[in-house]
């Protein structure tokens, strides 16, 4: 993929929710906070303790939330050895930290990745008008394989599309990905793209964890089941929600009208 690109995962212990910017989802956004916006503004990364990386740089960008940036700018972020190891350490570790709620992934210099297998991977993704996306495994003589040709169909729902892209390795404009839902948003430049993704995040961050992480979760399995499926799993994960304070504090702060950032939520 050509341009910028970002995403946003929401991380809990088992599954990981991500927002990725490098093609416009037509995501529609209700106004942040005041207290929100501050937060996201104040993005001034610090050096992530534990995260010392060949291929990624890892830095706190806000409360609760973690930029990875693929780091071979002058390889175009091609994925090598060094990158397939260091994901899989990176991504187990900020698993297992409890204060991490959401990751915003993106790539340093003019492109995210060489692979849209990232991509179909997150949960919300962004990107520059100027990107473009492409499964090119079939001109190296490859299928793709390491999720595209699993996940992409789900995610723009045509398979004549996905075929298509598949069969022939042609480019896809970002224009051609906001239409088909590959992409959310849409921005002028790399800049607003993040900016976006950040106050996103911070939006996403601000939130139960328990709340956030059973909503991927839930969401995650209606797409692999039946509706009825789907309500019964749903009902039974509710259950256990209850055992959590999140829902009487959720409840007394939209009651004393106050801002969801200034309340201590569980860990997951």
């Amino acid at each position: 993929m050509a341009a910028a690109f970002a995403a946003v995962r929401r991380f809990g212990n088992l599954l990981i929710p991500r927002l990725t910017a490098s093609s416009n989802l037509g995501l529609n956004l209700r106004p942040m906070s005041a207290f929100t916006q501050e937060e996201a503004s104040k993005a001034s990364p610090e050096e992530a303790p534990g995260h010392s990386y060949e291929s990624l740089r890892v830095t706190a960008a806000q409360k609760h939330v973690l930029h990875v940036q693929l780091n071979r700018p002058e390889k175009r972020n091609a994925m090598n050895k060094a990158f397939w190891r260091e994901m899989v350490v990176c991504f187990n570790k900020i698993a297992e930290d409890s204060d991490c709620r959401v990751v915003v992934i993106s790539g340093a210099g003019k492109m995210f990745s060489s692979g849209v297998d990232l991509i179909t991977a997150c949960d919300i993704r962004y990107s520059t008008r100027d990107s473009f996306f492409q499964v090119k495994e079939v001109d190296v003589g490859l299928a793709a394989d390491v999720g595209t040709l699993q996940r992409l169909p789900k995610v723009i729902g045509n398979q004549s599309l996905v075929n298509e892209l598949a069969y022939t390795a042609r480019k896809m404009m970002a224009d051609e990905a906001l239409e088909s839902g590959l992409v959310s948003r849409l921005f002028p430049d790399k800049e607003s793209m993040l900016d976006a993704a950040f106050t996103l995040a911070a939006e996403i961050s601000s939130k139960s964890p328990v709340a956030v992480q059973s909503t991927k979760i839930n969401l995650i399995y209606s797409r692999d089941h039946s509706v009825m499926e789907s309500l019964n799993y749903m009902k039974s994960w509710n259950m256990s929600m209850l055992q959590t304070k999140d829902i009487m504090k959720s409840v007394q702060a939209a009651i004393e009208k106050k801002d969801l950032k200034t309340v201590s939520f569980s860990k997951l």
